[in-house]
């Protein structure tokens, strides 16, 4: 006996249980009537789904081209709003290739500990950029890492270079942070190093960048080097 839950409800059930770093999905629809399943077919066009008697196969797509969660959920409420019941079953699941890139990737502390022995012998401050891999995490990261003071840069309308500091950073789940080896604007390297451990015993992964390093700073009446980016300083 097929299910009598929504189809929209069904397909909430198996995303809900998909693990985090989930890319692609296929997914069979046994539609309960036969009758019924050219039409349910026909809805589900725009997934360029595949069909066979009763069952009707398609895949989703995470943050690509081709169907996304949002796009299945609302032809499934079509085929919810015409009668059209059956049972969604999850057939295949696929990793994500940011999902792939992260499990061999170094951990966040371990990226730091890199970055700075890539230094030279002098340095005194940095700024750095912290990417995370999900937008999920932007939230639970900004407050593990708030002995840093994480920032959403928000570019200058006037001044918009190219390269690594241009608009398309503010659609990245991404911080950027100071860090001060032994006085001046920014946390210690011991705190920063602290911060992002705590970030790997959570569960969140990242790329961690140095964007730009000074060395054998001397500030005179001031707490440090000031950098300008976008025409804000930072």
């Amino acid at each position: 006996m097929l299910s009598l839950v929504a189809l929209v409800d069904q397909w909430r059930a198996i995303v809900d249980g998909l693990p985090e770093g989930w890319g692609e999905v296929r997914l069979r629809l046994t539609v309960e009537h036969e009758g019924r399943a050219a039409r349910a077919a026909a809805l589900l066009g725009p997934v360029n789904p595949g069909r066979r008697g009763t069952v009707i196969t398609f895949s989703v797509a995470r943050g690509g081209a081709g169907s996304s969660p949002d796009l299945v959920r609302r032809l499934l409420a079509r085929l919810d709003a015409e009668g059209i019941g059956g049972s969604l079953e999850l057939v295949l699941v696929r990793e994500s290739a940011a999902a792939a890139e992260a499990r061999t990737r170094p951990a966040l502390a371990a990226q730091w500990d890199e970055a700075v022995a890539g230094l030279p012998d002098d340095w005194s401050d940095l700024y750095v950029e912290l990417e995370l891999d999900s937008s999920d995490h932007l939230e639970p990261g900004a407050l593990l890492l708030a002995p840093v003071n994480p920032a959403r840069r928000k570019p200058d309308a006037r001044a918009r270079p190219a390269g690594p500091e241009s608009d398309a950073l503010d659609e990245r789940p991404a911080f950027r942070f100071r860090v001060a080896r032994r006085f001046g604007y920014g946390a210690s390297a011991g705190m920063t190093r602290r911060c992002l451990e705590r970030l790997d015993d959570s569960g969140i992964h990242g790329q961690l960048r140095v964007l730009h390093a000074l060395s054998d700073t001397k500030p005179v009446y001031t707490q440090g080097p000031v950098w300008y980016v976008g025409g804000r300083a930072v």
